[in-house]
């Protein structure tokens, strides 16, 4: 498709953002007309004002007032006028952003998680606010100003037509100068737009990652390399905006240059048709101010392309995001709840393009209520198998089932109704204690909270707080200590009840105060549940029903603890590792604590 054409559809998509509001559009556009004709109308009073107000005569004096009066009158005019159009032109701008958002935001939360995969957080918000901002440069802004200023020069060339015609077309000679530096300047500034884009994209994701992190900027002394990080892509984006603004200008000079050539040429004849008396001095006046109003116009007509195709280039990466596959949702089996019978059957996974699978063709049978630890080294495959439980992603060969049931057949929503999951890297949302417990309940219950956090061991803790369960937590609960933290994300897991629970390290960060608590919180979460444990430390791991270890993407040892210590196998060698690595770590004497 030509560049041409997809400029072109982009421009209709924008258009047809605004579309159901169209009344607030004719608003909007009819307060600008009259705005135009009224300021068009003001020039052509000038004639009559010379002509004949400014006359020393008795019938001059007797009718003074009229012309005032309708000056007046057309003031008034483009009060109101001036006020719907901007008023309206505002609030259409506001929805059509706040649509474009809203819109994003459930895309955002629709997409698969392999998308997120490939994507910068600070990218995708940078989507959301700055190009968003952009797209209105080229919709409600730019539709503003064609209609205002363009009905405004045909108004005004109208007063100079209705003047002296012949004057009226030697002004003529610059639209083609202008039509050619419109279309020149055009493919820069859409290049230039794209590039701003891009790099405001990686601005935004250098400030989320290094303000995110800073921790681990100020521990290992990155301050040098984020701040020339930093410093390269501020001076990127500085850098495309002069060369926009340049762009801009040269654009704008080149038109200011033939209107002076032109407005030369057309004072000098002016000039001679007033001295041979084919104009009035009224007439005169008039057609040179129209033709000086009508420089304002026309420059900002030539900007237009400059806010057009910085729009355009924006609108690519929001619709961009607009358009993808969201996650894949055909089934159409409903259920309430489970029984919690998992059969994975000959499961054959790899990530995007990359031919070496993550999980090779493994099968395993997991009864209602068993626990079943994953144990592992890392890229074995445990966490990639317990994503692809709540269809986090789907499988390239095999099955899952839940209750015999395969899981693309299953309602996504009430797929992922069934799972409940605890991670070693804690979510917490900026809201309160309890909402953040009840997390996804639309009629959450203070009773159900309060139990949830009691079987969890936060209790304590929580009731501490300056406003117990109204407590504010802050960013991912930055207050919080990582043990109270990991008692939260049981407590929200508690609440939810969900027949299959997924716990992915949730103790490997923990001191050992802070592990007994948790590890205790996690035999009430677990409890008459199936159970997925992700386990790095095989201390937590010794009463689970069943060990699965898993080596690159295979199974190849099952069996209770006990029964693999004593067949000597790869569990029990890393058993035997772990166990000989913690009972060297030399222990702190009294007088050191």
């Amino acid at each position: 498709m030509s560049n041409s054409n997809t400029s072109r559809n982009l421009y209709f998509r924008i258009l047809r953002q605004i579309k159901p509001y169209w009344g607030m559009v004719i608003i909007s556009m009819v307060g600008l007309a009259v705005s135009a004709g009224v300021d068009a109308t003001l020039t052509r009073m000038l004639q009559p004002l010379v002509d004949h107000n400014l006359r020393a005569d008795s019938l001059a004096r007797r009718d003074a007032w009229i012309l005032p009066a309708i000056i007046l009158g057309l003031a008034v005019l483009r009060l109101v006028s001036n006020f719907s159009s901007d008023y309206s032109s505002a609030w259409l701008s506001s929805r059509v952003m706040h649509d474009l958002r809203e819109r994003m935001f459930n895309r955002f939360m629709q997409l698969p998680v392999k998308y997120f995969d490939q994507s910068s957080v600070g990218v995708l918000v940078s989507r959301v606010t700055y190009d968003v901002n952009q797209i209105m440069d080229a919709g409600v802004q730019v539709l503003t100003v064609l209609v205002r200023d363009s009905m405004l020069a045909i108004f005004l060339l109208g007063v100079m037509v209705s003047t002296d015609w012949q004057l009226t077309l030697l002004c003529l000679i610059l639209l083609p100068g202008v039509a050619l530096s419109i279309r020149f300047v055009g493919k820069r500034q859409r290049k230039l737009s794209r590039a701003t884009q891009s790099s405001m994209g990686e601005m935004t994701s250098i400030l989320d990652e290094s303000l995110s992190g800073q921790r681990i900027v100020k521990i290992f002394g990155g301050f040098k390399y984020e701040t020339a990080r930093f410093f390269n892509v501020n001076n990127r984006v500085r850098s495309l905006a002069v060369k926009r603004a340049a762009t801009s200008s040269t654009n704008s000079g080149l038109i200011m240059l033939l209107i002076g050539i032109t407005l030369a040429v057309i004072i000098y004849y002016a000039s001679l048709r007033a001295q041979s008396g084919v104009l009035t001095a009224g007439s005169f006046v008039s057609f040179m101010v129209a033709m000086m109003a009508l420089q304002q116009p026309i420059k900002n007509i030539t900007k237009i392309n400059e806010s057009l195709h910085r729009g355009l280039a924006a609108a690519e990466s929001v619709f961009a995001v607009l358009d993808e596959e969201i996650e894949n949702d055909t089934g159409t089996h409903a259920i309430e709840r489970a029984r919690g019978e998992l059969q994975i059957d000959r499961l054959l996974f790899h990530y995007g393009d990359d031919t070496r699978p993550a999980l090779d063709h493994i099968s395993l049978n997991v009864a209602p209520g068993e626990s079943v630890a994953l144990v592992g080294s890392s890229g074995s495959g445990k966490t990639t198998l317990a994503n692809l439980l709540p269809r986090f992603y789907d499988p390239v060969g095999g099955a899952i089932r839940l209750d015999g049931v395969s899981l693309a057949d299953y309602k996504l929503l009430d797929l992922r109704r069934q799972f409940a999951m605890v991670s070693q890297d804690v979510v917490l949302f900026n809201d309160t204690v309890a909402a953040n417990i009840a997390y996804g309940d639309a009629q959450p219950s203070r009773e159900r909270i309060h139990a949830a956090a009691q079987a969890a061991f936060a209790l304590d803790f929580v009731e501490a707080m300056p406003n117990g369960f109204d407590t504010m937590l802050g960013e991912n609960g930055v207050r919080l200590s990582g043990g109270q933290r990991q008692r939260l994300a049981i407590a929200r897991a508690i609440y939810k009840d969900a027949p299959i629970l997924i716990l992915d390290e949730a103790t490997s960060a923990l001191d050992t105060e802070s592990e007994r608590k948790v590890q205790a919180a996690l035999e009430n979460l677990m409890r008459n549940r199936t159970t997925i444990v992700i386990a790095h430390r095989l201390s937590t791991i010794e009463n689970v029903d069943r060990i699965v270890v898993m080596q690159q993407g295979r199974i190849i040892e099952t069996g209770r603890h006990a029964d693999l210590i004593g067949k000597g196998g790869p569990y029990a060698h890393m058993h035997a590792v772990q166990f000989a690595s913690e009972e060297s770590v030399p222990q702190a004497k009294p007088e050191q604590l």
